[in-house]
């Protein structure tokens, strides 16, 4: 591999959508898939196999009570090579802090975190929490590289009540073209769809 992310590697490629194996031949240039080249009808029993590897496409990391470079190193082996997600737990007790410290940890090991901005911290009012993200605090974060996405906007009651602080959230990441991902469970018909397509 050069310095720029570039290379080839040959195996028995899993094409996973045709349901065959291959030998064949990965090129690879400035970090993304160039081309996949087929050398080959039959597997190789010497080669090893080259095969996409599994996006976990919802999780909180800090709940399993690991920083994100040691998650990895326990989800790589499992075929696991990249994560959607939600640092709603560490914002919880640390705030924004806690955000950059995953981003920050996260960058020390070869995985790809999508980090989201935590959309609802805390959860409900009812909760005693040691940070909030006001929607201030989340169009910060939302203006990171680092993050991807606005994260699960559980409060659905404040969405269906156009609730000020809600609206401003998804707002800022309507304008900053990040997908806002949903949390509504039980919602039904009228309601599902108002939620579902609620806009500032």
């Amino acid at each position: 591999m050069d310095a720029k992310g570039s290379f080839k590697v040959a195996g028995n490629v899993v094409n996973i959508f045709a349901k065959q194996i291959f030998y064949g031949e990965v090129e690879v240039q400035a970090g993304k898939i160039k081309a996949i080249r087929m050398l080959g009808q039959q597997p190789s029993a010497n080669l090893p196999f080259i095969l996409p590897g599994f996006i976990d496409s919802h999780v909180h990391i800090e709940s399993s009570m690991l920083v994100p470079s040691e998650f990895a190193k326990l989800a790589v082996v499992h075929g696991t090579v990249a994560t959607v997600s939600d640092p709603h737990e560490i914002a919880n007790v640390c705030g924004m802090a806690g955000v950059d410290y995953m981003i920050e940890n996260g960058k020390t090991v070869p995985f790809k975190f999508n980090f989201g901005a935590p959309s609802c911290v805390p959860a409900t009012h009812f909760e005693t929490a040691g940070a909030v993200l006001h929607a201030a605090d989340v169009k910060a974060l939302l203006q990171k590289d680092e993050i991807k996405y606005l994260s699960e906007m559980m409060n659905f009651p404040g969405v269906l009540h156009a609730d000020e602080e809600v609206m401003l959230k998804i707002k800022a990441a309507h304008e900053l073209g990040k997908p806002v991902d949903g949390h509504a469970p039980g919602l039904r018909g009228e309601d599902a769809r108002r939620y579902i397509q609620a806009a500032p």
